[in-house]
């Protein structure tokens, strides 16, 4: 099966049936995980210090470190990037 590549996050949440705003929140937080990744490997970080450093529960920084993302809120991936020591800058573009 030839697998298909879409150009943004709008065109897949809609050949999923999805809200278009879904698929940009599922590519924000794969963005903020991918960095979260990045500095865990980076620093050498456990779980357990994400947790320490973000108040995040150990538990919810290994399902976001394993993919789940499903329940994980935008509010606690800026909370672990803030505590890892990284910032985030937010670009808004207009709808062409």
């Amino acid at each position: 099966m030839k697998s298909k590549r879409y150009k943004n996050s709008s065109d897949l949440a809609k050949d999923l049936g999805l809200p278009k705003e879904a698929g940009q929140i599922a590519e924000i937080k794969a963005k903020l995980t991918g960095e979260i990744l990045k500095v865990i490997k980076k620093q050498d970080l456990t779980h357990q210090d994400v947790a320490d450093s973000s108040g995040v529960p150990r538990s919810a920084v290994t399902g976001i470190v394993n993919g789940s993302l499903q329940k994980v809120s935008l509010d606690r991936l800026v909370r672990i990037l803030n505590a890892v020591g990284k910032t985030i800058d937010i670009r808004i573009k207009g709808v062409a």
